[in-house]
């Protein structure tokens, strides 16, 4: 009978509740379901991020066959593959006239099948794909093409010539020539810069009678293994360590693994490390913001309930009974908010990661479990908890009053909002004057270093900022009625006073309405930001490795034709066009790459990012470079290990035009360069194009960088038209590495959180606007129905709802915009390991927040509105439903 009651007399506090509860339910099951996802897109990224999953290195004198049988016995090995490593002391080349030499490199004896068994190993660039081939930076420093003798120096004297066929490009060179079963820091610095590849019986011919030269030659089987691992990056991780173990085991001493797939999943461990932080910054506040819009408004008829026990206890109902009636009403709530919710769930994972339902994404039962619990307790904490303590604390006559204690909260005497919002920003201080970052990517390789107390500052600075708003509210309306009551004079006119005298008496109801939307506004607004931010950031990534819109690379010795240039920029929807020079140039011993640019014209096609250079910026350097030729930026490891200061006179040696050999290019150290278009993450060279054609006697350039004023795709299919791939040119758009780069292992693909969270960020929006300004203004019907017995009329009535909407929506969107922007700032700043690079200043999605805005106006307007029109209700009526 009571639930009975509830329903028809109470409908719109149960329903209220209820929705509440959904939200909290659908929020926390789906944040599950982009866990369950996020974790194992990881793994799957590491099954196809590896080339080669095991480079087993067999000892000298081992059986090669027994080897490969012992290997292919083991549980998960998929396919496996011998691979013959030899010396070279160096590489001769005849070409145009002149002889080139290099330094000392490697020689590879491939089977047939190895590319088609492990096709992320070798890229095709010129020529066939079978026979002789010459790795592309061999290939320019030996100035060879396809048909070019080369002539192999072999240990101990001996020679070996043969004709290249083609030309190739060795993605995964540093696992290819990894020192396996060394310590860190005791093998080689850097993969060979010269490498040739030949058929296995070609290898022989020449290795053959070298197999007894100690260290002259080893083999290797490199292993693929089934797809069959957990989706856990942890656990797919033990699980590839344990059967590594297994197989060294097996082999008793005469193997030893290069475990390629471990160290990529070891990666994805941190990564996952990662998306916990993520939901930790971006998921929890929404799913406590959900809990408290919950028990917000499971109080809301507070009073009315203490009226309603009131009776019941006066007619003989004992706490007992009272306590049951409350469960049952509590019980119903959460049966349907968890309902409601999970059903929810389905359909925000399909809304977010397009199509998949719920689960799809690797969500589980936990995960589940844990929402339905979260949204029970919410409910009992907001229906049963309160019946509970005044069943104890508090007398029938005061259950019945309808006037609450006056006295200020302990916090507030205390200034607790101001000591968090303190302590807040002495942690973010501390977080980052001293560059912590509690993700950090050196070399592209995430490396997670979690500092706890950078989990705080974001948490303290949204606890501090929401008590601030219930002070800053509170005195509006007590010390400020003056300065309310001037500013609602437009308004309410003659009525100013004795609406702000209305509003003062409920200002406990008020602020908690205006917190609740400060709350939902600040969750809006930080995560918008944070994401538009993301997403500006991850494009710029994008653009960084790709180099512009559209960047066409020469793959062979002579680069790009000098006509090109005009071609493209002649190209429909292409808006600039320059070319980059892409040399090689040794410091000391060590061959870095150099980039040429013309300084007053490369940010016409790319964007040069302050970001890119440390302690000037990106105008300032391309100035230096502009006003003085020989000027030169430096990565920070160069500088570091050859103590350079501003001003230092560097020595470079590169090839010249006239005989193909390398000779000195004096040059100035003037900075430190982190980061530029195409460059790589290790050490690079930047200097001026002009300078670099007249030292070395050429203005080629192997780089032409694009940026489009139409479709990046439709404009690097016009290019392919111009430069086809028997070129030796391949250009590339930036939608298509935009899709790597989403796609990286350290780079977790907000797509599906963000989609989840903006929508989540409206739902919030419209029940913390609307349903708590409805339900707080049904609570005071009361009030009204009493002023429409004295005579006030509708219009009236009217002034007294719009001057709290408009308090409580003013000043919630105010103070929640302006905490939500400090919010994203924060976040930003912490977790600036995410960006590559960092961003320079934040980005405000204003269409979302527009609309968001506009969700929120309309919430407001439709609660007003409704309460209005309920005071068209004859008085009398209204205070006997009372």
């Amino acid at each position: 009978m009571w639930l009975g009651g509830l329903v028809r007399r109470r409908p719109a506090r149960l329903i209220g509740t209820t929705v509440c509860i959904a939200l909290a339910v659908t929020f926390l099951a789906s944040l599950g379901s982009f866990f369950g996802a996020a974790t194992a897109h990881m793994t799957k990224q590491a099954l196809v991020g590896v080339p080669v999953d095991w480079q087993v290195q067999l000892s000298p004198g081992t059986n090669l066959r027994s080897a490969e049988r012992v290997i292919e016995s083991q549980p998960g090995v998929d396919s496996t593959v011998p691979v013959f490593y030899g010396d070279a002391n160096g590489f001769v080349a005849t070409a145009g006239g002149t002889t080139q030499t290099t330094g000392p490199g490697e020689v590879l004896g491939l089977p047939a099948n190895y590319a088609s068994t492990f096709p992320g190993e070798l890229r095709y660039l010129v020529g066939g794909r079978q026979g002789v081939l010459l790795a592309q930076q061999t290939a320019s420093n030996l100035h060879a093409s396809v048909g070019t003798r080369v002539t192999v120096e072999l240990p101990g004297h001996g020679r070996a010539s043969f004709v290249v066929q083609g030309v190739i490009d060795l993605p995964a060179v540093d696992s290819l020539f990894q020192a396996i079963g060394l310590a860190p820091g005791t093998g080689p610095a850097a993969p060979p810069d010269n490498v040739m590849l030949l058929p296995v019986a070609s290898w022989q011919g020449v290795y053959g009678p070298l197999s007894k030269v100690q260290g002259a030659t080893s083999t290797e089987v490199h292993v693929n293994l089934a797809p069959t691992l957990p989706t856990d990056p942890t656990a797919a991780y033990a699980q590839v360590v344990d059967r590594a173990h297994s197989l060294e085991a097996a082999l008793v001493g005469s193997g030893l693994v290069g475990d390629n797939l471990a160290v990529l999943l070891d990666a994805a461990r941190g990564d996952a490390l990662y998306a916990q932080l993520l939901f930790l910054f971006l998921g929890v506040p929404g799913a406590i913001l959900a809990v408290l819009l919950t028990v917000v408004v499971g109080t809301a008829g507070a009073a009315r309930r203490r009226r309603e026990q009131a009776l019941l206890r006066m007619r003989g109902a004992a706490p007992r009974k009272v306590l049951g009636l409350a469960a049952a009403e509590a019980a119903l709530v959460a049966l349907f908010g968890c309902l409601l919710g999970i059903g929810g769930a389905e359909l925000a994972s399909r809304i977010a990661f397009s199509g998949a339902g719920f689960g799809a994404g690797g969500a589980t039962v936990g995960w589940t479990t844990g929402a339905i619990v979260v949204g029970v307790l919410a409910a009992f904490g907001a229906l049963l908890v309160p019946v509970w303590r005044d069943t104890r604390n508090v007398s029938v006559q005061q259950q019945r009053a309808f006037v609450g204690s006056s006295r200020r909260p302990l916090w507030m005497l205390l200034y607790v909002d101001f000591i968090l919002l303190a302590a807040s920003a002495l942690l973010f201080w501390r977080s980052v004057s001293n560059g912590y970052q509690v993700i950090l990517a050196p070399e592209g390789v995430a490396t997670v270093s979690v500092d706890y107390f950078a989990f705080f500052g974001p948490l303290l600075l949204w606890i501090g900022s929401a008590l601030l708003a219930w002070r800053l509210s509170s005195w509006v309306l007590t010390s400020g009625r003056r300065v309310l009551a001037w500013a609602l004079r437009p308004a309410a006119g003659a009525l100013s006073g004795v609406v702000t005298a209305s509003m003062s008496r409920q200002r406990r109801l008020l602020s908690r309405g205006l917190v609740m939307m400060m709350l939902t506004g600040s969750f809006a607004v930080s995560t918008a930001v944070f994401n538009a931010t993301y997403a500006a950031q991850s494009r710029v990534d994008a653009q960084l490795t790709n180099g512009a819109d559209v960047a066409a690379t020469a793959t062979n010795a002579t680069g790009l034709p000098p006509s090109v240039v005009d071609r493209v920029r002649a190209l429909p929807g292409v808006a600039a066009a320059e070319p980059m020079q892409h040399r090689f140039a040794y410091v000391g011993s060590d061959l870095q790459d150099l980039y040429g640019i013309d300084p007053s014209k490369i940010s016409s096609a790319t964007g040069i990012s302050d970001a890119f250079f440390s302690g000037i910026s990106a105008q300032q350097a391309l100035q230096v470079l502009e006003s003085r030729p020989d000027a030169l930026f430096v990565s920070a490891e160069t500088v570091q290990n050859y103590l350079l200061t501003p001003g230092n006179l560097i020595r470079l040696r590169m090839k010249f035009a006239g005989d193909n050999q390398y000779h000195i290019v004096p040059f100035h150290y003037m900075g430190i360069v982190r980061e530029f278009p195409t460059a790589p993450r290790d050490s690079f060279f930047v200097a001026n194009a002009s300078y670099v054609a007249k030292a070395t006697g050429t203005a080629a350039f192997a780089d032409l960088l694009v940026r489009t004023s139409g479709s990046p795709p439709a404009v690097a299919s016009e290019v392919r038209s111009l430069l086809p791939p028997s070129t030796g040119v391949v250009v590339q758009d930036i939608q298509t590495q935009l899709k790597t780069t989403l796609s990286g292992l350290t780079a977790v693909d907000l797509t599906g959180l963000t989609r989840l969270e903006l929508l989540f960020a409206f739902l919030l929006a419209a029940a913390a606007s609307g349903l708590v300004l409805a339900l707080g203004l049904a609570e005071r019907r009361r009030t009204l129905a009493i002023a429409s017995a004295l005579g006030g009329r509708t219009r009236q009535l009217a002034t007294f709802v719009w001057a709290e909407a408009l308090f409580v929506t003013l000043g919630g969107i105010l103070l929640g915009s302006l905490a939500g922007w400090g919010l994203a700032f924060a976040l930003v700043k912490i977790l600036s390991g995410v960006f590559d690079p960092p961003p320079e200043h934040l980005v405000a999605p204003v269409g979302y927040l527009g609309v968001l805005g506009a969700v929120t106006v309309g919430a407001v307007l439709v609660a007003a509105t409704g309460a209005i029109r309920a005071t068209r209700k004859p008085a009398l009526q209204i205070l006997r439903d009372l």
